[in-house]
Order: structure tokens, then C-alpha cells, then sequence
């Protein structure tokens, strides 16, 4: 008797396994709350050099900053250079200290802010952008020149995330999910706060990338945890409802960043609900499968009849004696630990491998390169986020039909090139035409979400039963990478503006074009063994199987 039936006899889907979902619901909904977070923790508001002697009570503050700070070509006030004299204004009386109407003509001479900024706090009351240096760093204000180090800021979360996904997915197989879903609850809340408490830059990206690191554990373990409780059958329907919370962290973040403006309230806010997650692991059960691979029978067998009582199976202690479980136990240590060098060793598998990655790297990167460019809609960031979130419920559905209609290759070069289309006309919509570039930004966005979605069930289907966590565990790797160059990718606007968008949208292309190099998996039979994949094993004439809606970790 095999695990499949085992669960079978206690009840693949019920009370029990919906429980364990709703349990499970909270770390889905904190990690968009974290991932998405630098829109606004790292929001850089309107800013002016700051300039001393400015008079309290000043009628003609405009034609004073013009006095004192250039133009930029687009006719705004530079934000990042000053006059190193105040300059003479047409038809004006205003002069400033040590203006001098002799002044030979030609193109004044201009300074950096020497003296710090003055920020606009219409909309935020602090980001980590305009926290002003103390006496224990210089290194905020993180404007002009260092505005790659506020960029770099998510770079490093990201970069942490890539690092925790490889140390929480092995020690989560040698220690437990449950365990290791605990040390996840417990540093995220540490660090978060100690990032909240920050004093320095330093301080913070630290802390942050190590808060990346722990919150990696929700990526990894809350899914197996999840369907290791399920059967089949029914893996699609509570993949579809588990993925929707992370659609709900999204909308959440809106909201919660429109009532709290101060970026230290604000992450304190998003990493506190971490404590009564703690608690909520009481409930949790541990995976029976992997119990049962470390030859922990007796834990199993007493989850497994909580399973069946809870579902309402008439199971008793007989039924699931220790005997049994054994040998369920021995036939689940008998497979071989796949390894990475699998996936690369056999020509169809690799190919499967390399096109993957290609494709997962594109999904990400125009995932977390529009997600994170809230600028220039026509809305103010709130609005723009709330519609960024609500719409991938409609995504989600559209991927749901697409897939078991028109395949699942066509729909991940669909989607992949639909967001590259988006980022493309954006360019060719003049600036002037606010609600066209927002149309196009939350098409662009719902397709990106699409091409998540997509790619995680596509590929479960593509790699054979033996090596499909470890290929769903390399392409997120390298999905991560993606993920974790977006927010740098949008410097490129200093060589030239529409350079990033450029690079989003070249990169998704890409991602198309790869994903039709991949085979079809609709009415195909999953492979078992690498020997399936190198055989193309061929279609089934009639039967669709149900595949899991895999949970969509952005």
C-alpha cells in the first residue's frame, strides 16, 4: 500500500485538510505584504535641495525656489543641484544674498545639496528615502547619488530570499516543515522588528536580507505541507482558493500602507501578524508523508487518525496499525534522493531545464518590474496598488480556462507576450496620456500574473514525478534571480528613461519566444521516470488528467 492510498482510506479532502488550509492562509498573505513592501517603505516623494534662510510666511515661494534651483529639461525644479548663487528673475524684485545685477550673462554655475533635502510629506511622512542621517550613519537620505543604494535595498531582500529557499528547502526535509515553519514565524518577527528599529542604512539592508532569507521558509514549506494532505482529485480546487490569499496580501498592502505613512509603523505593522501565526502552529499538523520517510510511524499514525476523525472516515487503530504504516514507511525511503545534476543529465530533460529557467527568469522579472513601478499612472500609489490587486483575480480565472483549452504552452507564451506587448505600447503612449499608460500598466500586470500562475502548473507537468520538486525548486531558484535584479533594473532610466521598461518588456519577450520551444503537457500523461520524458510519451486519446493549481509564490 502506497501513501496515495493511505490518505485515500483517511480522507483525501474534508474538514481536515480545509482547516489546514485556512491555518496556512496567513504566511501566503504576509509574503506579498513583505515582497511588494519597497513601494512603499522605499517611496521617493517630490524633493528640493534644502535651503537655509527661506522666510516663514513667503507669498512667492515659487519664484523663490526658481531663484535658487535650475530647471530641468522637462521645465521642473532640479531635485538634486542648486545655484551657488541665487539668479535674478524676469519682472521680479526678488534677489537674493549676494546678487549682483552686473552679473556677466552665460549658464550659472550649480552645486550639489550640500546641506540635505526638503521632501514632500503630502503623501508619505517618512520612507527610508528621506530618513534624514544622524550621528551614527550618513547614509540615509537615499536621493540623487545614492539613489542606487534605495534600489539596491530590495536587491538585497530578494537576494536573501534566493539564499533562504535553498537553506529552508533542505533543512525542511532533514528537520520537518513544522519545525522549520516555526524557525520562519519566529525570525521573520525578530528581524522585521529589529529592521523597523534600524539606525543606519547598513543596519537596515542587513536586517532585511536577512528577513528575506527567513520569509523564503513560506515559499517553500507552506506548499508541501498543503498538498502532501491532499489527493489529487482535488489539489486544483484548493490550489485555485490558496492562491487568491496572496491576490488578498496584495489588495491588503494598500490599504495598510494608505493608513500608515511612516515607513517604521508600516513594517512593524506588516511583521507583527507573524505572533499569532506562532500560535497558530498548535494546529498545524506535520506532513504524514515525510513522517513516514524518517521512519516516525507513531506521529504519523497519530495525525493520521485526527485525518480521519475529522474527515469522518470510520478508521480505527486497526486499520492504520503500525505494521502497515511500516511498510508504507520502507516503500517511501526506497527512492533515491534525486540531485540538480539530474535535470542536465539526459538531452530531452536538459533542454526541458534550460528552457525552463529562461522562461522562469522572464516571469519574474517583468513580474517584480512592473509590481514595483507604481510611478506615472495618473493615480496616486494606494489607488495604482489596489488595481495592481485586484486585477489578478480575473488573471487567475483566465488562466484557469486557458490552460485545459487552448494548452498550457500557447498560454504561457501568451501571457509572457502580452506583458511585453503592454510594456512596449507604454513607450509609444506620450505622457500626457495618463489613463492609456494606466490601462496599459494593469493590462501589462494582469498578464505578468497570468505568466506566474502558469508557470508554476506548466512546469509540475513538464518534469517527471521523481524529479519534480527538484526541477520546481532549480527554476524558482533562478525565478528569484530575476526577481532580485528588477528593482536595479530600473536605474537604467539614468542612461536612458525608457530603458527599463525596454528591459522588462525585451526580457518577457524572450520568455515567449523560449516557452514555445517546450513541449505540450495538455492531455498528456505526466512522466514517472526520466525515461518517460526521453521517450515523448504521447498523448492520452480522451481523458484531460486534473493537475494541481500549484500555489503562486511571487
Amino acid at each position: 500500500m502506497g501513501f496515495e492510498e493511505l490518505l485515500e482510506k483517511v480522507g483525501g479532502f474534508g474538514p481536515f485538510q480545509l482547516w489546514n488550509v485556512a491555518l496556512l492562509a496567513l504566511p501566503r498573505v504576509l509574503l506579498p505584504l513583505h515582497f511588494l513592501l519597497p513601494i512603499f517603505l522605499a517611496a521617493v516623494p517630490a524633493h528640493h535641495c534644502a535651503l537655509p534662510g527661506a522666510p516663514a510666511n513667503f507669498s512667492h515661494k515659487d519664484a523663490w525656489l526658481k531663484a535658487h534651483l535650475p530647471q530641468e529639461p522637462d521645465g521642473k525644479l532640479s531635485s538634486c543641484l542648486r545655484f551657488t548663487r541665487p539668479q535674478a528673475l524676469p519682472n521680479s524684485t526678488l534677489w537674493g544674498m549676494g546678487q549682483s545685477p552686473g552679473e556677466p550673462e552665460g549658464k550659472p554655475s550649480t552645486v550639489p545639496c550640500s546641506q540635505g533635502w526638503e521632501y514632500d510629506h503630502s503623501e508619505f511622512s517618512s520612507t527610508i528615502a528621506t530618513e534624514a542621517p544622524s550621528c551614527l550613519s550618513l547614509q540615509w537620505d537615499l536621493v540623487c547619488e545614492q539613489k542606487g543604494l534605495n534600489r539596491a535595498a530590495s536587491t538585497f531582500f530578494f537576494a536573501g530570499v534566493l539564499v533562504g529557499a535553498v537553506a529552508f528547502g533542505y533543512l525542511s526535509d532533514r528537520f520537518g516543515r513544522r519545525r522549520l515553519l516555526l524557525v520562519a514565524y519566529v525570525s521573520s518577527l525578530v528581524l522585521g522588528l529589529v529592521s523597523a528599529a534600524s539606525v543606519s542604512y547598513v543596519m537596515f539592508a542587513i536586517t532585511r536580507t536577512l528577513t528575506g532569507s527567513a520569509l523564503a521558509g513560506f515559499t517553500i514549506i507552506v506548499m508541501p505541507l498543503e498538498l502532501e494532505w491532499l489527493d489529487v482529485e482535488h489539489r486544483t480546487v484548493a490550489g485555485v482558493l490558496s492562491s487568491t490569499f496572496w491576490t488578498g496580501g496584495v489588495m491588503l498592502l494598500a490599504l495598510v500602507g494608505y493608513l500608515i505613512r511612516d515607513w517604521r509603523w508600516l513594517l512593524l505593522a506588516v511583521t507583527l501578524p507573524c505572533a499569532p501565526g506562532i500560535l497558530s502552529l498548535w494546529w498545524v499538523p506535520e506532513s504524514a508523508r515525510w513522517l513516514l520517510t524518517q521512519g516516525r510511524v507513531e506521529e504519523a499514525q497519530k495525525y493520521l487518525l485526527r485525518c480521519a476523525r475529522l474527515n469522518g472516515r470510520p478508521v480505527g487503530e486497526d486499520s492504520l496499525s503500525r505494521e502497515a504504516l511500516s511498510k508504507v514507511a520502507a516503500a517511501e525511503r526506497v527512492v533515491r534522493r534525486p540531485s540538480y545534476l539530474d535535470l542536465f543529465r539526459t538531452p530531452r530533460l536538459r533542454h526541458i531545464s534550460l528552457c525552463c529557467m529562461v522562461v522562469w527568469f522572464g516571469v519574474n522579472f517583468s513580474y517584480y518590474g512592473l509590481s514595483l513601478d507604481v510611478a506615472g499612472l495618473g493615480l496616486n500609489v494606494y489607488q495604482t496598488q489596489l488595481l495592481f490587486g485586484a486585477v489578478e483575480l480575473p488573471s487567475k480565472l483566465l488562466v484557469y480556462l486557458s490552460v485545459r483549452h487552448a494548452g498550457r504552452r500557447l498560454t504561457q507564451t501568451g501571457t509572457l507576450l502580452g506583458t511585453a506587448l503592454a510594456l512596449g505600447f507604454r513607450l509609444l503612449v506620450s505622457s500626457e496620456r495618463k489613463s492609456w499608460s494606466t490601462a496599459l500598466a494593469v493590462m501589462g500586470k494582469g498578464f505578468s500574473e497570468a505568466a506566474f500562475t502558469t508557470a508554476y502548473l506548466f512546469t509540475s507537468e513538464l518534469y517527471p514525478t521523481v524529479l519534480r520538486q527538484t526541477g520546481l525548486g532549480l527554476t524558482s531558484l533562478v525565478g528569484r534571480l530575476g526577481g532580485s535584479l528588477a528593482p536595479l533594473a530600473a536605474l537604467l532610466d539614468g542612461v536612458w528613461l525608457p530603458l527599463p521598461k525596454l528591459a522588462y518588456g525585451g526580457i518577457a519577450l524572450l520568455a515567449a519566444c523560449t516557452a514555445l520551444l517546450l513541449p505540450e503537457t495538455r492531455q498528456a500523461r505526466l512522466p514517472e521516470t526520466i525515461q518517460d520524458v526521453e521517450r515523448k510519451s504521447a498523448p492520452s486519446s480522451l481523458q484531460e488528467e486534473e493537475m494541481p493549481m500549484k500555489q503562486v509564490q511571487n
